[in-house]
């Protein structure tokens, strides 16, 4: 039983089904995902159209800087903004440092959560005539990319998750909590099904600041793990914020790691012309 698991096997094997593993297995059209030496990328075939992510999960080899500063170029050259995702036990163990030599800036750290989905799966009293529900259509999530735009700013809410779940419609389950269907969502979040492995993975769970703390994100995060147990999915991941951690570990899950995004933006950055 998972539930006999330690932190550091839970660990062990999201880093094994998760992070060494990494997401071939799910093409998305116009979305590149290649390696440059020990780094894997995740970045649009076409600059600008959907987000940028590096990681390091097997470190950094011998010249971490030289590593670091291919990525600068990389994504200088192109004018993106690429988040490096860090993990607290990545290698090499000054990575962050050199990281912010090299130019990246830290966002706020999250917690790594890990544990099982039906520790997840219990009733929610959710306000009068707001409902929960999966939602697939094109008006539904363009209401998501106003939430999100609403919420984070206008740098969110790109559109990048429709394309996703046209790409890949099997690999994705959206919900929203709503008053109307025509109305603004109340919260949105997404769970993404990690094949072959123990893993699915909730992303989002964002909610308007008046709507908070009466029961919607726990309605969302309910109603995605009852979906991955449908699935057959035994494990759930969530980075977590100071806001949704405490409600995640009353129910089961455990902090095993943190992960903190460090950004280099390089969208106005000025690329030398060639000689």
């Amino acid at each position: 039983m998972t539930g006999d698991l330690s932190n550091q096997q839970l660990l062990a094997r999201f880093h094994c089904q998760i992070r060494l593993r990494g997401r071939e297995d799910e093409p998305t059209p116009g979305i590149v995902q290649d390696t440059d030496g020990l780094v894997v990328r995740r970045y649009p075939a076409r600059p600008g159209t959907s987000y940028c992510m590096v990681e390091c999960p097997r470190g950094l080899g011998d010249d971490p800087d030289l590593a670091i500063s291919r990525q600068v170029d990389f994504f200088t050259g192109r004018k993106e903004r690429v988040e490096w995702k860090t993990y607290s036990y990545d290698e090499p163990a000054d990575l962050t440092d050199r990281l912010r030599s090299a130019g990246f800036v830290a966002e706020e750290p999250e917690t790594l959560l890990l544990g099982e989905v039906d520790a997840l799966v219990h009733d929610v009293d959710l306000p009068p005539g707001v409902r929960v529900r999966a939602v697939s259509s094109d008006s539904d999530l363009a209401r998501i990319d106003e939430l999100m735009r609403t919420i984070w700013g206008p740098d969110r809410g790109d559109g990048s998750l429709t394309r996703e779940l046209r790409a890949n419609p099997g690999a994705l389950d959206v919900v929203v909590v709503e008053e109307s269907a025509h109305g603004p969502v109340l919260c949105a979040g997404w769970l993404r099904y990690s094949t072959g492995t123990e893993f699915a993975s909730m992303w989002g769970g964002s909610t308007l600041p008046e709507w908070r703390g009466k029961g919607l994100y726990r309605a969302a995060v309910t109603h995605r793990a009852r979906l991955a147990r449908e699935r057959g999915y035994r494990l759930v991941r969530l980075d977590t914020s100071p806001d949704s951690r405490p409600i995640l570990v009353r129910l089961g899950l455990r902090a095993v790691a943190t992960t903190t995004p460090y950004v280099l933006d390089a969208r106005d950055a000025l690329v030398p012309s060639g000689c």
